[in-house]
C-alpha cells in the first residue's frame, strides 16, 4: 500500500508545469503624515517619547530601540548604532538632535538607577554571545546597560540571576495606540507605522533611495522601493482629468 501511495505521489501531470502561480498581492505600508506624526508624538511623554522618537527619528524598529545600550549611542557624532538588526546586522542610524538632550536627561536618570542597583550588589545586564563568560564584570559597566530599563527586577531564567531587563514593548505599543486614538487618528497606526513614515518623509524630501536603504538596514533595494509605490499619486502620479 505504502508503495502505491509513492508511486501516485511521483506521478507528472504536464498540464500543471504550464499553469502559473498567483503572486502574493503586496500591501502597501501605513504612513502618516508629518502632522500626524507630531499630534501622535504630542500625546506621548517619557520613555515612550523618546522611543517612538527614536523610531520616527531615525526609522528604527521597536525592538531596536528598546534594547539600545548606553555605548551604541554616540552624541558627538549624532548616531546611534543598531545592533543585531534584522538579520543580525549592525547598520548606523542618525540620533536627531531633536532630542539629544533630552535623552542626556534621560540618562542621567538611568545611571542613578543603576549605581542604587549596583549598592543593592545587582546592577548586571545580560550580555550578548556569552560575553558574560568572557569579561565576568561588563555586565555591571555603565556602557552594557539598556537605555531603557523596566522599572521593575526579574529572574533571568537564562542565568537564574537577578536582573533589570530593558521596558516590555508591549507597553509602548499600547501607549501609541491611546495616542493614536486621541489624536483621532483613523489609520491603523502601531509603532513600525513610525519607520515607515521615516521612510517616507525621508524619499518625499529628496534624499536617494541608497541611503534611505541603508539607515533603515534593508539588505535589497526592492524592500525599500514599496515607499516609492506609497509616493505616487493615484493612479500611478497620472493627474486626474477632473483636476485639470
Amino acid at each position: 500500500m505504502l508503495f502505491l501511495y509513492r508511486e501516485v505521489l511521483e506521478i507528472k501531470l504536464p498540464w500543471l508545469d504550464n499553469v502559473t502561480q498567483a503572486k502574493a498581492p503586496k500591501k502597501l505600508p501605513v504612513v502618516l503624515t508629518v502632522s500626524e506624526v507630531q499630534a501622535v508624538l504630542s500625546r506621548l511623554s517619557g520613555s515612550h517619547l523618546l522611543i517612538a522618537s527614536l523610531l520616527y527619528g531615525g526609522g528604527m524598529r521597536l525592538m531596536e530601540a528598546v534594547r539600545l545600550r548606553v555605548k551604541d549611542v554616540e552624541f558627538a557624532r549624532h548616531e546611534i548604532i543598531v545592533r543585531e538588526g534584522k538579520g543580525f546586522k549592525d547598520r548606523v542610524t542618525m540620533l536627531p538632535e531633536t532630542i539629544a538632550a533630552i535623552l542626556r536627561a534621560h540618562l542621567v536618570k538611568v545611571k542613578a538607577l543603576h549605581e542604587e542597583d549596583l549598592a543593592a550588589g545587582l546592577g548586571e545586564v545580560y550580555l550578548p554571545f556569552a560575553l558574560d563568560k568572557k569579561y565576568p564584570n561588563a555586565g555591571r559597566e555603565w556602557g552594557w546597560q539598556y537605555i531603557f530599563p523596566s522599572k521593575n527586577l526579574s529572574i533571568d531564567p537564562r542565568a537564574g540571576k537577578t536582573r533589570r531587563h530593558h521596558l516590555d514593548e508591549k507597553g509602548i505599543q499600547r501607549a501609541m495606540k491611546q495616542a493614536v486614538c486621541d489624536a483621532g487618528l483613523v489609520k491603523p497606526a502601531t509603532p513600525h507605522t513610525l519607520r515607515h513614515s521615516f521612510a517616507t518623509h525621508l524619499l518625499q524630501a529628496g534624499y536617494d533611495i541608497r541611503t534611505v536603504q541603508e539607515l533603515l538596514g534593508h539588505s535589497d533595494v526592492s524592500t525599500t522601493m514599496i515607499y516609492t509605490h506609497v509616493l505616487n499619486k493615484g493612479g500611478k502620479g497620472v493627474v486626474s482629468p477632473l483636476d485639470r
